[in-house]
């Protein structure tokens, strides 16, 4: 078997366990589902889920990686102008990233201890990435970066709340809905964080 395809496989058994793993917890409940659960639904060896996911919250959030790095893995100029931009692309976008998601997921995370724990060590690892960006390019402000880089990521994560509370209300809209408040959010930081 080539790499391509060894890449390919290896890629559609994880999204396969993944999709199932998430339909049993949004049916059954998170703490009530059972790696050997996933392994049976998604026939699969039991140590092939946790390979592919090493802990059980990982079967929810496996856009994790991509949403601690965003957007700081992203920005090319300005991180707060950039990050904006990006901000309000995804939002247009209804993307995952800023808190886009339905119902059904929304009430699982919030009836999850554990996934709810989960969600906030995520944004506390966004933080953590906006930080490192901010002091790597601003090394002699001190405490400055850190506290932009706070600022910043409690706009970001204060948005998601209120994406995933009006999904959990099944609101329709939610994208334009929350614009004029978002952008108002962003205007607010913009004369402490308009520099970096």
């Amino acid at each position: 078997m080539s790499e391509g395809l060894r890449a390919q496989k290896k890629h559609e058994t994880r999204k396969t366990i993944s999709d199932v793993a998430t339909k049993l917890f949004i049916r059954n409940g998170f703490e009530d589902v059972t790696i050997a659960d996933i392994a049976t639904e998604a026939r699969v060896a039991k140590m092939t889920v946790t390979n592919h996911f090493p802990r059980k919250e990982d079967l929810v959030f496996d856009i994790r990686a991509d949403f601690a790095s965003w957007p700081a893995s992203l920005v090319r100029d300005s991180v707060f102008h950039d990050t904006r931009e990006l901000y309000f692309e995804a939002l247009g976008a209804e993307h995952a990233l800023v808190g886009f998601s339905r119902p059904g997921f929304v009430r699982m995370i919030k009836e999850s201890p554990v996934l709810t724990n989960a969600l906030h060590e995520m944004h506390r690892e966004r933080e953590a990435a906006l930080t490192h960006l901010l002091i790597r390019r601003h090394p002699e402000e001190g405490l400055e970066p850190v506290l932009a880089a706070a600022h910043l990521a409690t706009v970001l994560r204060v948005l998601f709340q209120e994406v995933f509370d009006r999904t959990l209300e099944d609101e329709k809209g939610i994208a334009d809905a929350l614009w004029p408040t978002a952008e108002l959010a962003f205007d607010q930081l913009e004369p402490v964080l308009g520099r970096y």
